[in-house]
């Protein structure tokens, strides 16, 4: 039986999917080859300056967003965020770690892997949040990502080449019109069931490991069905 595939959406600069990477690891390691995780980034703060602005102008600004990040962070104790975050660290978009992340994609050939865990543009996701949630480090700055290419074992002149030749972009661009078609509304979301169920936001492990438990069953059963 093929495996079942979960869309995942995120953008790499959301507290939320920072949370949620965990259980997407665990989910991963219980269910193996099972499931096939599909992974995609979508555009929360494509400028984070006009993003705050808009959304926190009448909140204290990049001060009120930084305390709410901070609020959200307590609620998890497997987590922790770093108090410059947002209220000195302020990558400017999303969109540069996002591109460096294709660029990792195509120079690993990750598209061949199945197995979640080991593909390096998922180690480099992790290396890359953990660098800006936990370090306070800018992600959108080539010298940080670098960095993180040496980390998993990436030669960055490879992950750059992809970039200077456009192929990164074109695949980053490939998953924002996606996430537009899928109508993904914000970061992190999961499509399950070839797009009949799309859970978003806070999704707890539990809720994640019951719906995909459930698909398989149902696919089980249908498999096993007379005609």
């Amino acid at each position: 039986m093929s495996p079942l595939k979960m869309v995942h959406f995120s953008d790499i600069l959301c507290i939320w999917a920072f949370i949620g990477q965990s259980p997407l690891y665990r989910l991963a390691e219980q269910f193996g080859d099972q499931v096939d995780i599909e992974v995609h980034y979508t555009s929360v703060f494509p400028d984070t300056k006009a993003k705050i602005s808009k959304l926190w102008g009448n909140k204290g600004g990049f001060d009120g967003y930084t305390h709410h990040v901070q609020d959200v962070a307590r609620g998890f104790d497997a987590i922790k965020v770093n108090q410059k975050v947002w209220s000195e660290t302020r990558p400017l978009s999303s969109a540069s770690p996002h591109l460096f992340l294709k660029a990792v994609e195509l120079a690993a050939q990750d598209d061949c892997t199945p197995d979640y865990r080991s593909r390096l543009s998922v180690k480099a996701a992790r290396a890359l949040r953990s660098a800006f949630f936990e370090d306070a480090q800018d992600i959108s700055d080539w010298s940080v990502q670098k960095d993180v290419s040496e980390g998993i074992g990436l030669e960055f002149s490879d992950v750059r080449k992809r970039i200077k030749t456009g192929e990164a972009m074109a695949k980053l661009t490939s998953d924002y019109d996606l996430a537009q078609t899928t109508g993904v509304k914000g970061s992190p979301t999961y499509v399950i069931n070839n797009g009949r169920q799309i859970l978003f936001g806070n999704i707890s492990y539990a809720i994640l490991e019951a719906n995909v438990a459930e698909v398989l069953k149902e696919q089980n059963q249908l498999k096993a069905s007379p005609c």
